[in-house]
């Protein structure tokens, strides 16, 4: 097996000591003017980047990112299971009774605000694929992801939003997260549809994968939960706490990616199922579902952001007019879809708007999805730029305008 040689292994690990080092200054920075931390470490990746390093300090920049290959490919590979880490986190925060509490409601604001973004995402890019970014390959694939992330809603971020208003335990709330979840599932599912049409190595035919994706993510969400909840609690009992959770989730978490990576769709579908399915336990204690969050949001989540910002060039990358056509459709879709579907539930005008604004929240699924497909040649690098900036707007505007439907509404 090969090894790092001896200036591979410093290189890597200034790179990692600077990168954990900026997301933590600029990650308490944006909570301090009320924003989440993935902001703050996405724009400390951007200072570390081409964007900025790079042209204030260009051998500084070379020297650390960019001269020493073997340390880079190690850094990748760290990236790779952050982000796998990260879906993970994800899928532990659906609860699936939660979904099936909200009946009705929860159906109409996550199908509705998964439908009209999808087809909004889907038509423009469509008939202006060059507009749009399209970098090579099938008009309609490319359409096709557009429309996904357009659709997906970034659970971590809605939750922490409510919880900041205060509104997570409220009828309203609980419809919000409800909806998130089932945009997040069946948006993944979609998105694992369209990798194993990119042609992501796999041993199988498309159909094999795709049928095998499906019954997976059956599989998961009934028996594999059932199990799950047979087998915590002999961990919890026979093994050391946290010890016996947290090694056993993670080596479950890596070896379903595995799985999902060897159908052609990509490892982080197998991590967020298995988090949907462990985090759903009655078993598995909220002292250990936070000791789960707080190792992977403060040390391989960070990492991830910031890898984005190391990537590409946002200013040279940065089209304003492509941006705003990104943000428009984003708002339309989501704000029109979900804000309808709350009113066809029986919520008043702007409670049903504040549905909308809640379930508008992007964030990392977005990145994720976005880095995915430019990795595998689908978009380019303007786009994806376009996708960020798309992410973090909805993102920080969520709450804010959230609050701004209430307050009317008590107005009135």
């Amino acid at each position: 097996m090969e090894s790092l040689a001896h200036k591979d292994v410093i290189n890597l690990l200034l790179q990692l000591a600077s990168m954990l080092l900026m997301a933590r200054v600029f990650a308490e920075i944006a909570q301090k003017f009320k924003q989440p931390a993935v902001v703050g470490e996405i724009i400390a990746g951007i200072i570390l980047g081409p964007t900025i390093l790079g042209i204030i300090g260009p051998d500084f920049f070379e020297f650390l990112f960019r001269s020493n290959p073997s340390a880079n490919l190690a850094l990748d590979g760290i990236v790779q299971m952050a982000v796998i880490l990260l879906l993970f986190i994800a899928g532990l925060e659906v609860e699936l009774h939660l979904v099936w509490s909200q009946g009705k409601s929860a159906v109409s604001i996550s199908l509705l605000g998964l439908v009209i973004p999808f087809i909004l995402g889907f038509i423009f890019p469509y008939f202006f694929p060059t507009f749009f970014g399209l970098a090579e390959g099938s008009q309609m694939l490319f359409s096709l992801f557009m429309g996904t992330a357009m659709s997906i809603t970034a659970l971590p971020v809605v939750v922490r939003i409510l919880m900041d208003m205060n509104l997570f335990k409220t009828k309203m709330g609980m419809v919000i997260v409800a909806g998130a979840m089932v945009n997040d599932i069946i948006g993944w599912l979609i998105f694992s549809v369209i990798l194993s049409f990119m042609g992501q190595s796999s041993n199988l035919s498309l159909i094999n994968t795709i049928g095998i994706t499906l019954l997976f993510t059956v599989f998961m969400l009934t028996l594999g939960k059932g199990l799950l909840n047979k087998v915590l609690p002999w961990t919890n009992k026979k093994l050391a706490w946290p010890g016996g959770v947290l090694s056993l989730s993670m080596a479950f978490c890596f070896m379903l990616a595995a799985f999902t990576e060897w159908l052609g769709i990509h490892a982080i579908f197998g991590a967020f199922l298995f988090g949907v399915a462990l985090g759903d336990s009655d078993h598995l204690s909220e002292k250990a579902k936070e000791i789960i969050h707080q190792f992977i949001n403060n040390i391989f989540a960070p990492l991830f952001f910031v890898s984005i910002g190391l990537k590409i060039n946002f200013f040279t990358n940065f089209d304003i007019g492509l941006v705003l056509a990104v943000i428009v459709i984003s708002f339309a879709g989501k704000i029109i879809g979900s804000g309808y579907g709350a009113l066809r539930s029986g919520y008043a005008k702007m409670d049903a708007l504040a549905v909308g604004f809640g379930m508008n929240a992007r964030g990392a699924m977005e990145i994720i999805l976005g880095l995915i497909a430019l990795e595998n040649g689908l978009i380019n690098e303007k786009l994806f730029v376009a996708l960020v900036v798309m992410a973090l707007v909805t993102s920080m505007t969520s709450g804010p305008l959230m609050k701004w439907a209430l307050k009317n509404k008590a107005a009135s």
